[in-house]
């Protein structure tokens, strides 16, 4: 569906929240989400949940980057 446009994302920014991919190229959360999983299940990325809280109120995400890709020290 969205998965080129996604890997390509991620490729050019690096380590990214589902939310910030969605907001930078247009695409759903929700199609953005079905992309991570579909590129993590082909060991395309490395992917965790996250949960971050504003204003006290929790808000689950996804995290993820290139797969094998160690940012430098």
């Amino acid at each position: 569906m969205h998965t080129v446009t996604v890997l390509q994302h991620l490729k050019k920014h690096g380590q990214l929240l589902d939310s910030e991919i969605a907001a930078a190229t247009g695409i759903p959360l929700e199609q953005v989400r079905v992309s991570l999983m579909e590129l993590s299940a082909q060991g395309e990325i490395s992917k965790c949940s996250v949960t971050t809280f504003k204003d006290g109120k929790p808000i689950e995400g996804i995290q993820c980057r290139i797969a094998g890709y160690a940012p430098p020290a």
